[in-house]
């Protein structure tokens, strides 16, 4: 199985994009570890993979996109949620619904994805702005905290949030909320760039280097990071903006702490 090509990755800029179908499966057929993937579907919804996507995926804290297909001959497919594949590697599943169930779409059909643009401003806002406050964070305590290390986050807009390693004390709120004040103000340049792990080693950033056999790439692939340029890099495969003044607002909402771990909320207008 061919992987599909991630298109938003080389150009977020892309909010459509001519592609070919290369399978079109109802959800009754799919795999059970697919079908786990969309746990609202009916089997009367239907999954289309294309040779290439605008479409991010859920994953990396990211919501997935969601948008149209359509084809010349006025074939319609409503994309409710995109996934990547769990049983073939690389393989983007776009899950929905045909508009006309009698009119669907057959491989090798050249297909027009669309996206929702303003769904995708907002959540690369939230990718972006979630990645500034790692950075405030990192920069302020790791030094200051125990064992710090930063571990996960979610920039989904109702639960969006950076958890790190270590116990951090309500009292750096204020000083946590000054640092991604002044990040989103200078108007920090946002870039992506493609590394191996020679690159990382070269920026003292070997802590960060994926790993290749976990995410089923080729010993020449390179990795996507994205840089916020005075701030911190990040190996990353999400959307963003372009520069950290276009996240917004930035409000630190809370710290909550709980089996050494403390868990850093954040909200955008």
């Amino acid at each position: 199985m061919q992987r599909t090509f991630l298109a938003f990755q080389h150009n977020a800029k892309l909010h459509s994009l001519p592609a070919v179908v290369t399978a079109v499966r109802s959800v009754a057929v799919l795999e059970e570890a697919n079908r786990g993937l969309f746990k609202q579907a009916a089997d009367d919804n239907h999954v289309v993979v294309t040779d290439k996507t605008i479409f991010h995926p859920q994953g990396g804290g990211q919501p997935s996109d969601v948008g149209v297909m359509t084809s010349a001959d006025g074939a319609s497919f409503d994309v409710a949620m995109v996934r990547m594949s769990a049983v073939n590697d690389g393989e983007v599943l776009h899950y929905g619904r045909f508009t006309n169930p009698a009119s669907i779409f057959k491989p090798g059909d050249v297909v027009t994805h669309t996206i929702d643009s303003e769904r995708r401003n907002l959540y690369s806002r939230y990718h972006t702005a979630g990645h500034v406050l790692g950075a405030a964070v990192r920069h302020l305590l790791a030094k200051q905290i125990a064992n710090f290390d930063e571990l996960k986050a979610s920039h989904f807009p109702d639960s969006a949030a950076c958890e790190f390693q270590g116990l951090i004390e309500g009292k750096w709120k204020d000083a946590i909320q000054a640092r991604v004040d002044e990040y989103v103000g200078r108007d920090m340049p946002v870039e992506i760039d493609w590394w191996d792990e020679g690159d990382f080693r070269d920026n003292g950033l070997e802590r960060l280097i994926p790993d290749r056999k976990a995410m089923g790439m080729a010993d020449d692939e390179k990795f996507r990071v994205v840089k916020i340029v005075g701030a911190e890099v990040y190996p990353c495969g999400g959307t963003h903006v372009d520069s950290t003044e276009l996240c917004g607002r930035t409000s630190v909402k809370k710290i909550s702490r709980a089996k050494g771990t403390s868990r850093v909320s954040y909200l955008l207008p």
